[in-house]
């Protein structure tokens, strides 16, 4: 049996991968912020889901040291670790002149410098077994720029650096290193950005959806997190195993264009 850590899996994107991880029998380490009581309720729902088990982790993505204790916590409970899912992040919208210097900092070590910690302290044991899945969860923003966004823009063009650059250390010892790029994928959180959204500029929110949100993305629909999570899961397969080094788009033909 399989275990995968997924940082960033108490909500959103990172919540899906991990149920699909774990409804296909992975053990599943989950990682993330919120209310104990509710954590606790997904993790044990979660474990209800497949035949592996489900943990919870609340290290810190900016703390390096936290970061190696998960990998290590994780090797204990399930004595392995073999897919990880850097998925942890955060964002800040601001042009550059007025971009707030602490909010740069803490983009780049959750959306970035977390990954290069937990692909570091994972890899010697992947290496070790013959096997691993590291699957970062990107951004079309890794391909693609857009006003406003420069650290996350920055730090999703870096990630892709990471993967490249880990996927070719990796290659000889069954370790492959990809990122999955989504285009705008329907969250709750981007739910109360279109609320938001809709209220600041006095538009209807199905006009937001189409004429701002959903502008970038020739299809017109979001990008669904069951979608997101199923090409993770293929990733994460033997039938995988010479895709590596790849930045995949899951975009509605965004980064087409």
């Amino acid at each position: 049996m399989k275990t995968v850590i997924v940082t960033g899996s108490t909500s959103g994107i990172g919540l899906g991968i991990a149920e699909a991880f774990a409804l296909n029998g992975f053990n599943v380490m989950l990682n993330g912020l919120g209310d104990e009581t509710e954590i606790e309720a997904t993790r044990a729902r979660l474990a209800g889901l497949g035949a592996g088990d489900v943990g919870f982790s609340g290290a810190n993505m900016l703390e390096p040291e936290q970061i190696a204790e998960l990998v290590k916590t994780t090797e204990s409970q399930f004595g392995a670790v073999d897919v990880i899912v850097p998925n942890a992040g955060i964002q800040h919208v601001e042009k550059i002149e007025d971009f707030p210097i602490g909010k740069w900092d803490a983009i780049m070590a959750i959306n970035l410098t977390s990954a290069f910690h937990l692909i570091r302290a994972a890899m010697p044991g992947m290496k070790e077994r013959n096997f691993g899945r590291i699957i970062s969860i990107a951004s079309a923003h890794g391909l693609v720029a857009s006003p406003y966004k420069s650290a996350y823009v920055a730090a999703k063009h870096g990630m892709l650096g990471l993967i490249k650059t880990v996927a070719l250390e990796a290659a000889e010892h069954g370790v492959t290193a990809n990122a999955i790029c989504p285009g705008y994928v329907e969250t709750p959180l981007v739910a109360g950005q279109i609320a938001d959204t809709a209220k600041a500029r006095d538009m209807s929110e199905e006009a937001v959806i189409s004429e701002v949100i959903l502008k970038a993305q020739p299809t017109k629909q979001f990008v669904q997190v069951g979608q997101i999570a199923a090409l993770a899961l293929y990733l994460a397969s033997d039938q995988a195993a010479q895709i590596t080094g790849t930045a995949l788009p899951i975009d509605g033909g965004w980064t087409a264009q």
